[in-house]
């Protein structure tokens, strides 16, 4: 949540609400909706880091709100994380550790683990398909965002598949 939120920044001083507004127009319902006040304890980190900068803005009809801008050690950090590639560390992944441990514990079937993980993803990729035709279908953003999950699910279901074949 911390880069995003700098990222937005960028374009100019927004306060929480908005930011988390932001962050749903621009990702749609696919990408996790944003806590809050998730947004504000990270805002609140990253003025303490030096990051951004708040002010306190009065409102005569409200309580006053607090609107943040990028400073220059924000604006860098944003700058490197743009041009940093992804990592997504596979052999990590929860499913494969389960599946690799189910043998040594005798607690769980590998092939019965499998097609588990395999129904779930199905799943998964039903509520994507109804999220591409949903209220979000003009947001390219969105499309695109829920696209490569489906991608992804696919390239996953392809190695169940070949992870069965092997282990029967």
């Amino acid at each position: 949540m911390r880069l995003p939120l700098l990222a937005l920044l960028v374009s100019g001083p927004a306060h929480g609400y908005e930011l988390k507004q932001a962050l749903e127009n621009l990702l749609g319902a696919a990408y996790p909706q944003p806590n809050v006040g998730q947004i504000y304890v990270t805002l609140s980190r990253l003025e303490k880091s030096g990051l951004i900068a708040g002010e306190d803005v009065e409102q005569s009809d409200r309580p006053n709100k607090r609107i943040y801008r990028i400073t220059e050690a924000g604006r860098e950090t944003v700058d490197v994380w743009f041009e940093e590639s992804t990592a997504e560390p596979r052999v990590r992944d929860e499913f494969f550790m389960k599946l690799a441990l189910a043998p040594h514990t005798g607690t769980a079937d590998q092939i019965t683990l499998i097609n588990k993980q395999r129904r779930h993803y199905l799943n998964t990729m039903r509520d994507l398909s109804k999220l591409a035709a949903g209220e979000d279908r003009d947001n390219r953003v969105a499309q695109l965002l829920i696209e490569g999950a489906m991608l992804h699910l696919q390239a996953d279901l392809d190695w169940l598949e070949r992870c069965q074949e092997e282990l029967e």
